[in-house]
């Protein structure tokens, strides 16, 4: 069984103090996507994210485009950008709004999403902990933070095993194939 569950709606999200993609640099987060083939995309804040599984705020994901508003919470935009990053190149040509994988993909999603907050300025390994936290997930050791750092190791190795993490843990800037 997957380590991790959401539990909250995108409306309790906006109740927490995460942190959104209007608090960061749209550039940097686009420059960082965009080595892995993946195009942001801005949406006014009045209109329906395209792609979005979640709906409201959450970010989106169709084709090789990410979606989102200057409310989307930045954990969400990484969390769907580590699903592209992560799905096989099958699914990743058919992509439009639900991403899919299976337990162990989603768990190396978020520790991905973990990974390439340490790129964002201003935001980084601790915030996106707290944020993801705030958000709802939930995992058996009782947050983000313990499971990073006391459980983690199986997502680790299937992003080491998938191309996307050297051996020596660094990012190749490659999508699974």
């Amino acid at each position: 069984m997957s380590d991790v569950i959401s539990s909250l709606s995108a409306a309790d999200v906006q109740t927490k103090a995460v942190m959104q993609v209007e608090d960061a640099d749209a550039q940097q987060i686009s420059a960082l996507l965009l080595r892995f083939g993946l195009l942001m995309k801005m949406v006014d804040p009045a209109h329906t994210i395209p792609g979005s599984y979640w709906g409201e705020s959450e970010a989106g994901l169709i084709g090789n485009h990410i979606y989102c508003r200057p409310d989307t919470p930045l954990q969400s935009l990484l969390h769907e950008a580590c699903h592209f990053i992560c799905m096989d190149t099958e699914r990743r040509s058919v992509l439009n709004r639900d991403a899919g994988g299976d337990f162990d993909e989603e768990n190396a999603v978020c520790y991905l999403q973990i990974i390439l907050s340490d790129r964002i300025s201003d935001f980084g390994r601790d915030r996106m902990l707290t944020d993801m936290d705030a958000w709802g997930y939930t995992f058996r050791l009782g947050s983000s933070r313990a499971w990073f750092e006391q459980e983690a190791d199986e997502a680790k190795q299937w992003l080491q095993r998938e191309g996307v993490l050297s051996s020596e843990s660094q990012l190749t800037w490659v999508c699974r194939e």
